[in-house]
């Protein structure tokens, strides 16, 4: 089951909005065949496994050990269930039931109808914790919410006119632009647009862009900004109008609901998980709402004496840290 969630692992960045899954098919304690689900559309772990194999013929004598319970409806490509139960494998364990109503125990249904042994519950805490992006958004409603951002040794993320470059080191923006490539979406507010005029793109790394998120209550930015230019799919929320443009959509909410009406939206629209880059007012509204899961801070030798003072996290409980070549990455998890 380790080697399914390590394979399951390389599907990180590829495969949302479904779940990363691997499997592996065991003869008389040797692996004899494994797979992963690879990229969003395509072939599932079981199948990729089942395909590996030279001998298809031993599945009868086969354990199946899956990090997630086999589908059991058709979506993109056929039910994974349905076809353990035709090859008749021996056995099948399972880390997770999936959450997803759409399979919720109906692919253990299939497998124990076809008279097929099941075991679940194998590191189940390390299953969860890989796909915590999918189980939050299939139990939470909403996706996973990563804050992120880099404050000065003396406590600012900011100077008094909103600059923040030179804050963090070359290598911890380039993990930045690593962090975009692996999560759905990237959201900022109406100052950081303003004054930093982000991109919000993936550069330093190779990867899918994420759709683009800001927050621009009364519309007072301007069209030229880059997070305006089409290039890249991008939401503005706002409190005034509804409007869909070729690859920029308007979005208007409720002043009382603003929030948790976003992340409905963005759950419609099949977000998982999401990105807050800034500013200090935005990353502080997700926290005293406590819609957050997870915080990285870069902590910088530099300071400023003076500036926008970094967000204050509540309910936060440490979760380690790591030394950049200079700057320190602090990670923080929702209590």
């Amino acid at each position: 089951m380790r080697r399914a969630l390590e394979l399951a692992r390389l599907g990180f960045g590829k495969v949302s909005p479904n779940p990363m899954v691997g499997c592996v098919i065991v003869h008389h304690d040797r692996i004899v065949g494994e797979g992963f689900h690879q990229q969003y559309g395509g072939p599932h772990a079981e199948v990729n496994a089942i395909e590996s194999m030279e001998n298809k013929g031993i599945l009868p004598q086969c354990e199946v050990y899956v990090s997630l319970e086999p589908c059991a409806h058709q979506g993109k490509t056929p039910p994974c269930a349905s076809l353990l139960a035709k090859h008749k494998v021996g056995k099948v364990i399972i880390s997770n039931i999936d959450p997803n109503p759409l399979v919720a125990g109906k692919g253990i249904e299939i497998l124990k109808k076809a008279g097929i042994s099941i075991e679940t519950g194998l590191l189940e805490e390390e299953g969860k914790e890989l796909n915590k992006r999918f189980f939050t958004s299939q139990i939470l409603h909403r996706p996973y919410i990563i804050l992120k951002w880099a404050a000065t040794a003396d406590g600012f993320i900011a100077r008094k006119n909103y600059d923040s470059k030179w804050i963090s080191n070359d290598f911890s923006r380039k993990l930045v632009h690593k962090w975009r490539a692996e999560e759905d979406a990237i959201l900022v507010g109406k100052n950081t647009a303003l004054h930093d005029n982000p991109s919000l793109n993936v550069r330093d790394w190779v990867g899918k862009n994420p759709l683009r998120v800001v927050i621009d209550r009364e519309l007072k930015l301007k069209k030229d900004l880059n997070l305006f230019d089409q290039k890249i799919s991008t939401v503005c929320y706002n409190l005034n109008k509804d409007e869909a443009l070729d690859n920029l959509s308007y979005v208007e909410l409720e002043k009382a609901s603003f929030f948790h009406e976003m992340l409905a939206d963005l759950h419609a629209r099949k977000v998982q998980s999401i990105i807050v880059e800034g500013g200090a007012s935005t990353l502080q509204q997700f926290i005293d709402a406590g819609l957050w899961d997870e915080a990285r801070v870069f902590q910088s030798t530099n300071c400023f004496g003076d500036g926008i003072r970094a967000p204050q996290l509540i309910d936060a409980t440490f979760d380690g840290k790591e030394d950049l070549l200079g700057d320190t990455l602090i990670h923080f998890r929702k209590k």
